[in-house]
Parts: structure tokens; sequence; C-alpha cells
């Protein structure tokens, strides 16, 4: 049996796993009654899946750095289709190390020559790291200790600084713009040329 392939025991108590127990996926119960909605939206999706051989390269040789906010959609907002760019995205869109890690190996190994860093309005990142930290320890009943939130206290500064990074790391050969996405109107408003 090929490691990858994971058996799936027939659980007739979860209707989503009883119509794609083809799919030879491993769910518990709990997956059931939590991600019910997504497993049966993966069936769809698969009926009508076409990516199968897309290149893994970027064909528009865009990367975009931009937040996790659900209200934001890369793809759509760019004109973009899957397979165009490759999309990065985190709490605040922030250019951190790791964002750093995946342009690197974006720009050297997967055709990326263009970079859009794309923050937006009405963020909850745009406060101090102390407001973040207050706001988390709220929430999750504990302080939290040893985190750099990337806090967004100044937001044309924090995009400026953004694009900087990426700019002056001598493994990224790119053009990098900076641009600040407005929620309500979907338009993209430049920041940092």
């Amino acid at each position: 049996m090929n490691p990858a392939t994971v058996l799936i025991p027939r659980m007739p108590a979860c209707p989503a796993l009883e119509r794609t127990r083809s799919t030879r996926a491993e769910f518990s119960n709990q997956d059931c009654q939590v991600f019910e909605d997504l497993v049966v939206a993966n069936e769809q999706y698969v009926a009508g899946y076409q990516l199968a051989g897309l290149p893994a390269k970027a064909a528009r040789q865009l990367a975009v750095v931009t937040c996790i906010d659900s209200r934001i959609e890369p793809l759509s907002m760019l004109g973009l289709v899957p397979g165009d760019a490759k999309i990065l995205r985190n709490a605040g869109g922030r250019v951190t190390d790791d964002v750093l890690r995946s342009l690197i190996i974006a720009s050297n190994l997967l055709s990326v020559t263009r970079i859009a860093v794309i923050h937006h309005t009405l963020c909850a990142m745009v406060a101090t790291e102390a407001e973040i930290s207050s706001k988390i320890a709220e929430h999750a009943g504990s302080q939290p200790t040893g985190w750099a939130w990337h806090a967004i206290d100044e937001p044309d500064a924090a995009l400026r600084a953004d694009v900087d990074a990426i700019r002056e790391c001598p493994l990224i050969d790119a053009d990098v713009v900076g641009w600040r996405y407005d929620i309500d109107t979907g338009r993209l408003l430049p920041v940092v040329d």
C-alpha cells in the first residue's frame, strides 16, 4: 500500500463521509460534526476539478502578499485565475521572515518577477503590539508572551517598511509595489510605487 493512501472506515453517522467514502480519506466523528459542510463542498469541487496538470510556476510572474481578512479575494480583485500568482497571507499582510522565505523561493524557483504587497482598510491589525496582546489575553484567558504580532500602528509606514524589506533582500529580484485595498469599495489605492 502506498504510504499516502489512508483507508477510510465506514462511518454511517456522517452523511458527508458516506457520500465520499471513495475519497479514501480518514475523518473522525468530530470532523464530521464540525467540518461536514467543508467535506460536502470538497465533494462538489472534486466533481468539477479542472486544475490537474497546472504548472507550479506563476503564469503571470506575480506574488501577492496580503491579509487573512476574509473580505479580501486576491484572485478576483486582481483579475487572476488559479495558476497566475503565488498568494501569501497572514494577519495584516505583513512581510515577516517566513513571507520573505516564501518570496525568495517564488522569485528564484517559481518565475515570480513582480510582487504586490496589499494591506487594507478596516484591518484588525491597525493597533499597537500592546493593544493586540491585551485583546488576545482577554479572549484567551492568559497573557500571550514571546509573540511579535507585527501590529500596524502607522498604516502607511508599515506598508513602506514591508515593501522595503522585500526590496532590500538580496535574494529577491523583483519589482515591488505597496497598495491599500479599500474594503468598502474594492479599489486598490497606490501607497508605495
